[in-house]
């Protein structure tokens, strides 16, 4: 088949890889000519700060896809609905070719390059890249999205199959790939022509671009069969740790799921279902937008009263900052201000604290996880944060509250992960490491006795069940 277009443009954003990638395929195998772009958005970064190992991250990602692509890559800095259009129309661009973006803000600054696109007549193409099942392909036998993820599991799996797992064989059209022009022909900016400073990245050992995902992949193939029985606790090396690559697109869901599929045991499966949850919020967001506006999958529980005013600025200050006196919490949140990663079964546990034994709005803490955690996205955070405040679809219930001491004694029994974020723990007795008031130890006692608290957030949430007696 003849190429539609003499010319194209592929505007790279959260797919930062040159194989798989379903935009480049769809432009090669439609231009006679493309060009690829990547555009530091201004929109975005204005807001970040200055020391930021998502932009670093980023960055680094991009310096790598620039050097895998055969004619290399367009970078800009500036504002993306300006810049797009602009360089389309400058480089004689028929058409746009992106992936789809399903955050609010995302789709509102695609629907104003399309437009602006349109008036210059170019075409804006779009394609599903960064999730196997979009909004409406898995639906209940009603045509209704799914609220409970159970039954979204089980239809999922059963809809998935080869075709939906085949790679877009870019190389075979690679040819078409377009010098760019001279004026084009700028290296990547440094962090800081971006407005930005090195943060611990590389002290961290991140490894960004495509090939960092890969490493990442081979490791976490050698220890997938045992992730069932390893992914819960926090001192164990059993997460794939692929969060923020798969955040940025720097590998492919197809390849991830059809290597789970391909895996037999309990280890792979598991590691499959957790990619499910991963679509599952994906199309909640999709679906039922108002969650992305910040109120509760179900209405009623924002008819819940959290605390205010000064005393509730001090205990959110206290757990941001992992002064809560319970040291898995405080654990948690010292790894997350570190490394902007937190182990899953952590995210739980320090949501539910802030929530049921703070008494706290989830929103406060969805919004601090959303500038610490490297792997940020805003369908899979809300989503948790609902989850484990009891507001979201298929949350825990309201009446289940996380214990950290016995969330504690279950998954660190050990102590290795408290001690290797709080050392100066180091010389209490293994059982004091979880509750170090009852030894006396040199440490916060704790902000909020816990028994009192789960009484507290009884009462607080009979207001779903009972309504509002101030009504």
């Amino acid at each position: 088949m003849d190429p539609n277009y003499a010319a194209g443009l592929v505007w790279l954003r959260r797919d930062l890889r040159a194989s798989d990638n379903a935009a480049l395929y769809h432009a090669l195998k439609s231009c006679r000519q493309v060009h690829c772009v990547f555009v530091f958005d201004k929109a975005i970064l204005d807001d970040l700060p200055w020391r930021d190992r998502r932009v670093e991250f980023i960055r680094e990602s991009v310096v790598e896809l620039a050097a895998a692509l055969p004619e290399g890559l367009i970078t800009l800095h500036g504002d993306a609905a300006e810049e797009v259009p602009r360089l389309a129309q400058a480089l004689g661009a028929q058409a746009v070719f992106a992936n789809h973006d399903y955050e609010p803000d995302a789709i509102a600054r695609d629907d104003l390059v399309r437009a602006r696109l349109g008036d210059a007549g170019i075409a804006l193409h779009t394609f599903k890249d960064q999730v196997i099942f979009e909004r409406d392909e898995v639906l209940t036998q009603a045509g209704q999205p799914y609220s409970v993820f159970t039954p979204y599991s089980r239809a999922w799996l059963a809809k998935l199959d080869a075709f939906y797992l085949r790679p877009y064989p870019v190389e075979k059209y690679a040819a078409r790939l377009a010098p760019r022009p001279e004026k084009y022909r700028r290296a990547v900016p440094t962090l800081r022509e971006l407005g930005f400073e090195a943060s611990n990245l590389a002290e961290l050992q991140i490894p960004s671009g495509a090939s960092g995902a890969a490493r990442l992949l081979t490791a976490f193939r050698e220890r997938m069969d045992r992730y069932d029985t390893d992914r819960d606790a926090p001192a164990r090396n059993g997460p794939s740790y692929l969060g923020v690559h798969l955040r940025f697109g720097t590998v492919s869901i197809r390849e991830l799921v059809a290597l789970a599929r391909s895996r037999s045991g309990s280890g792979a499966a598991t590691w499959l279902k957790e990619l499910v949850w991963r679509e599952f919020y994906f199309q909640v967001l999709a679906n039922f937008p108002h969650v992305g506006r910040g109120e509760s999958f179900r209405p009623e529980y924002d008819r819940i009263r959290w605390e205010e005013g000064a005393e509730a600025d001090r205990l959110f200050a206290a757990w941001c900052e992992g002064r809560t006196g319970y040291p898995l919490v405080d654990a948690a949140m010292a790894q997350i201000n570190r490394t902007g990663y937190m182990h899953n079964r952590l995210r739980m546990v320090t949501a539910s604290f802030l929530c049921k034994d703070l008494g706290i709005d989830w929103r406060w803490g969805e919004r601090y996880f959303a500038q610490q955690l490297n792997d940020y996205d805003l369908s899979a955070n809300n989503g948790g944060w609902q989850w484990a405040s009891s507001s979201g679809c298929d949350a825990q219930p309201w009446f289940r509250i996380f214990n950290p001491v016995t969330q504690s004694e279950r998954f660190d029994p050990d102590g290795e992960f408290i001690l290797h974020y709080l050392p100066q723990l180091a010389g209490l007795p293994r059982k004091a490491l979880h509750a170090p008031w009852t030894a006396g130890a040199d440490y916060p006692l704790p902000i909020v006795d816990h028994a009192a608290a789960r009484e507290k957030t009884l009462r607080r949430y009979a207001v779903v069940k009972n309504g509002d007696p101030h009504d």
